[in-house]
């Protein structure tokens, strides 16, 4: 026998091979044939004809060195190839979502940040009336550099009978060291070419200028000057276009001879900080008030600046931030469930090894070689497919170190996971034990509930056998509700986008165009729009920059509508304006000034003091919910005459491309007739994140069900030969199995909605009041959905369950249960 293996080896492999008779281990749910088809005993105790001869100590010596366990964990994974599979891809999505997640949220994706960088910004800009003494500035705390101070001029330019506000900015044709543009087309300015400017890149794109192209502004005095193109350049001293003005950099003669009054221009300077510390800034704008007497007149930030930049990638990557780490939890609930219950299928086969000499580590680092393999490799799967993501999807660059954090994080997550299974399988004792029997116990009040009810007899075994486990049956339900209550939370916010559409005047959106006169009189551009018979309101309104006192920060009046005709701001606390002097605020316009729903604020437009209560907070997705509303007549006439626009509220049913083609066609080409885009239209991206994330939590909940059936079918194995010997039919067995997993399923489904459902709506207003927006934006699932919801879940989720039942059910009652 010496010769021919150790004797223990050969009566566990025998063993081993008896229990597979029932075929419940040979369909790959118990025993998975990982030691009855001779994968462990051919290399360590098989006939000897296959191997030279040796030994004891020798053939220990060869199991330890690892050939029979990678053949032994090679065939266990061949057996379960699928529930492989599918940990592998759940693990690759959840990364993918995280890398994608902190790329959107990593401020070195932002577009200011490089610009920022590369081009020595600044991070104040202050604009003032007259020259400010930059010697003086450049001595206040946290100022490194000063750029400027440079003239500027506002200018207009008509471009296929659209009017587009640009300002001229003085150059010179030595870059400056601090705050330089970055010329990315052309050349910078030079004094051989007086006439030629530099645009800044997103107003050139939009006006279609490329170096070498002519054009023409208009200066306030009505003068037109032609110009030519040099060069394109980006900037990080303000966004992009159109929601900043065109910015154009002219050399001083140039500047000087478009707009010789020096009234009709303002002076803007630069200071570069030692750091980025908000509060920094803050002091900083404060000292600036007071070192140039008040005269400040307007005040950019470089908080300001980069939220103009972001555009939506920060909502997009706290969703995908909020999939990606509860996602990641859920996986590894469902990889740490997946290994747990292969280790109570392998009890035998790990005896086996402890009999052969063993140790608890070289077991506990099989069992992790094996499990931790898979979700390793769906790290390395998910790191390399979220640098794809977000180098072609999202046009980023990525960040290594950030990459690299995400991806270790969601190893240790991994490692942890299957570290506790490993754990627990290397206690198990060194003698082979037979197939495990069900967990005893008492009836579950629920199994008695079944037989008070006088249930059918498979029903009743069902729900006795869901619970014989509870800590098992817990963490099943868990891993299940986790999973949905994501998917419930992603329906929410499809269900708040949804809202926005249809109705968009929950979101500011009551207009859906907007008017700018063109070539004609405001009183023309009026009279031509209410002519209109599908227009329902016109509301005359403008824009200012306004000078926040105390703060010395400037932000966003706009003046809709009037007090007595106020727009229809979406009012979530509070009323609307009525009279002069009253005003409603945006979140952060609230958050900036400290301010709630009642309190009078002081700020200064163009240098007149506007002193308003603010009676309401309203819905704001514009300038980070910075914005503060008032009626047209609480402005200064200069500052309200002539309105700088028209926001045309349409009848119910109107389709805005026909109207706007209509006044297109009555102002003769004349009139510029814009469309109002909807937040939410630049948001529909989150549909595919919401798909995307449904699919990879869908996998994550699949995975789970896949280790409940194996470990059902291993509990019961003995109970399945035992009924079908009683009589019971194939059919009354599978219901006994599907019952039993059906219960968790149902369990776990049922409270990941009811969760999702509470808390969906609270998380969408929570990220609406932190960012700005405002709360009273979410929505909550329709009933109809959420039923929608369950009912796919459960049924998929008992689909899966048949499968192995079915096959258990068919398979042959032993001799020895007969």
């Amino acid at each position: 026998m010496a010769e021919e293996g150790p004797p223990g080896w050969i009566s566990c492999a025998r063993t081993a091979t008896s229990d597979t008779a029932d075929g419940t281990v040979g369909d790959g749910t118990v025993g998975d044939g990982t030691v009855g088809d001779g994968t462990v005993g051919d290399g360590a105790g098989g006939s000897g004809k296959d191997r030279p001869r040796g030994g004891l100590g020798e053939r220990i010596g060869d199991i330890v060195g690892g050939g029979p366990v990678r053949r032994w964990v090679k065939a266990d994974l061949r057996a379960r190839w699928g529930q492989a599979l599918l940990a592998v891809l759940a693990v690759a999505g959840v990364v993918t979502a995280l890398i994608a997640a902190a790329t959107l949220l990593e401020d070195g994706t932002n577009p200011w940040r490089g610009l920022f960088a590369e081009s020595g910004g600044a991070h104040v800009w202050i604009h003032t009336a007259s020259a400010p003494d930059a010697e003086r500035l450049a001595k206040l705390k946290h100022v490194s550099a000063v750029a400027g101070p440079y003239r500027t001029a506002p200018v207009s330019i008509t471009r296929d009978g659209r009017r587009m506000a640009a300002v001229l900015r003085h150059g010179t044709p030595a870059p400056p060291a601090v705050a330089r543009p970055l010329v990315r087309e052309g050349r910078w300015l030079s004094a051989r070419v007086p006439d030629g400017v530099v645009v800044e890149r997103s107003f050139a794109r939009a006006l279609g200028l490329t170096p070498g192209a002519p054009f023409v502004v208009n200066a306030l005095n009505g003068t037109r000057h032609s110009l030519v193109v040099t060069g394109v350049a980006e900037s990080a001293e303000q966004g992009f276009y159109p929601e900043w003005p065109g910015l154009i950099w002219v050399l001083p003669e140039t500047l000087e001879k478009v707009e010789p009054a020096l009234g009709r221009s303002e002076f803007a300077v630069g200071l570069r900080m030692t750091g980025t510390d908000p509060d920094a800034t803050r002091l900083l704008t404060q000292q600036v008030a007071i070192a140039l007497d008040n005269e400040v007149g307007r005040v950019i930030t470089w908080q300001r600046v980069r939220a103009s930049m972001e555009l939506d990638n920060r909502l997009l990557g706290l969703l995908l931030g909020l999939f990606g780490a509860v996602g990641l939890v859920a996986a590894a609930l469902a990889i740490a469930n997946a290994a747990g219950g292969r280790v109570l299928t392998q009890s035998m086969e790990l005896a086996t090894l402890k009999s052969l000499g063993f140790t608890r580590g070289q077991v506990a680092l099989t069992l992790m070689a094996e499990h931790g393999a898979l979700g390793l490799f769906g790290v390395v799967l998910g790191t390399v497919s979220g640098h794809l993501v977000t180098v072609f999807a999202l046009e980023t660059t990525p960040v290594p170190s950030m990459n690299a954090a995400v991806a270790g994080g969601a190893a240790l997550v991994v490692l942890i996971a299957v570290g506790v299974p490993a754990w627990r399988g290397c206690r198990t004792p060194p003698i082979p034990a037979a197939p495990a029997a069900p967990p005893r116990g008492r009836l579950s009040h629920l199994a008695r509930l079944a037989l008070l009810f006088r249930l059918p007899p498979a029903l009743v075994l069902g729900v006795r056998d869901a619970f014989t486990r509870p800590a098992h049956a817990a963490l099943t339900a868990l891993g299940l509700a986790v999973p949905t209550m994501l998917i419930v939370i992603g329906l929410g916010c499809w269900a708040t986008l949804d809202a926005f559409l249809a109705d968009p005047a929950r979101v500011g959106q009551a207009a859906a165009l907007q008017v700018r006169q063109g070539q004609l009189s405001p009183d023309e551009t009026e009279s031509l729009v209410r002519s209109d018979p599908q227009v329902a309101a016109v509301y005359p309104g403008t824009e200012v920059e306004a000078l926040v006192l105390g703060q010395a920060r400037t932000v966003v009046t706009r003046a809709l509508g009037t007090s007595r005709a106020p727009y229809p701001f979406p009012v979530v606390e509070g009323r609307a304006f009525a009279a002069r002097g009253e005003a409603v605020a945006g979140q952060g316009m609230l958050d900036l000034l400290g301010a709630k729903v009642g309190d009078m604020t002081r700020v200064t437009v163009g240098g007149t003091p506007l002193i308003v209560r603010i009676v309401g907070r309203v819905v704001e997705p514009d300038h980070d919910g910075e914005v503060l509303s008032v009626g047209l007549d609480s402005l200064a006439v200069k500052d309200a005459e002539p309105p700088e626009f028209y926001s045309l509220v349409l009848k119910p049913g109107a389709d805005p491309a026909v109207v706007r083609g209509r006044l297109m066609a009555a102002g003769d080409g004349r009139l510029e007739v814009l469309h109002v885009v909807n937040p939410a239209e630049r948001l529909a991206v989150i549909r595919l994140i919401i798909v995307a994330s449904i699919v990879v939590l869908a996998l994550v909940g699949l995975a789970n069900l896949l280790t409940v059936s194996a470990l059902g079918l291993r509990d019961h194995a003995v109970d399945l030969a035992v009924l079908k010997a009683m009589g019971l039919t194939p059919r009354q067995v599978m219901a006994t199995l599907v019952t039993g997993t059906g219960l968790m399923v149902v369990v776990g489904v049922l409270a990941g909605t009811l969760l999702g459902a509470f808390s969906a709506a609270w998380l969408i207003d929570l990220q609406g009041h932190t960012s700005g927006v405002g709360a009273g934006i979410g929505r909550t699932p329709s009933p109809l959905t959420l039923a929608a919801t369950v009912a796919i879940a459960v049924g998929a989720a008992l689909l899966v369950a048949l499968l192995p039942a079915r096959r258990a059910a068919r398979a042959r009652v032993p001799v020895t249960a007969r």
